[in-house]
């Protein structure tokens, strides 16, 4: 028997527990479906078993995956630390309606949500979160713990580095194959915003066009 684990008993693990139980690659007949939170104060969610990290652990099974639906990068890339140090491989949770033109096979932990689109010559790194009806365009790169929320819009030639954020409705202009738009690691772009230029590491940028949040 094989056994599945969604990382997060919250909303988002929830929503992804929603699209994975339609997924058609997976044989349920033998499969089991947890969800582990340490600080989730409830024993069931959606009929499924919430377990601590250790519990899940102490489980019985010839193979076990996990994949992290948190929210926050830098959290998600702490669990994989654990999760590589217990010797436990991610899963990725591809919605059957998702429309993927490239190879994402060693994406790991990735989750496309329903509706989303993956084009031509994309790279994506591990752990990346892509929310429904979002968009990567051709020949973009996207680093590790990447998130995408519902509605955002990549087009081609970007390159996305490790743990930035794109956010809901967010629209990023094309590059080209000699000058890529970059967006810096760790760097936020805003609900809505529409970026035209780079944006440096650890930057918050918002608006049309986006500019720099000035707190």
């Amino acid at each position: 028997m094989k056994i599945y684990a969604i990382y997060g008993a919250g909303g988002f693990g929830g929503q992804v527990y929603s699209f994975l139980k339609l997924n058609k690659s997976i044989d349920f007949s033998q499969t089991l479906i947890y969800f582990i939170d340490d600080n989730f104060h409830a024993e069931y969610l959606f009929n499924r078993p919430i377990l601590s990290y250790k519990e899940f652990l102490k489980l019985d099974a010839s193979e076990k995956y996990v994949n992290v639906a948190i929210a926050n990068s830098k959290i998600r890339e702490k669990i994989n630390h654990q999760l590589m140090e217990d010797a436990i491989p991610t899963f990725q949770v591809i919605s059957d309606n998702s429309v993927i033109l490239s190879d994402i096979t060693k994406s790991s932990g990735l989750i496309a949500s329903p509706f989303s689109i993956i084009s031509s010559n994309v790279e994506i790194g591990d752990s990346c979160h892509i929310g429904f009806h979002t968009s990567i365009s051709h020949d973009c790169k996207i680093g590790n713990y990447v998130t995408f929320a519902t509605g955002a819009r990549c087009n081609g030639n970007v390159f996305i580095e490790d743990h930035a954020y794109v956010g809901s409705g967010a629209v990023v202009k094309n590059g080209n194959s000699e000058r890529p738009l970059i967006i810096g690691k760790g760097a936020i772009i805003g609900m809505g915003a529409v970026v035209t230029k780079d944006v440096p590491a650890g930057i918050t940028v918002v608006g049309n066009p986006a500019k720099i949040l000035i707190k």
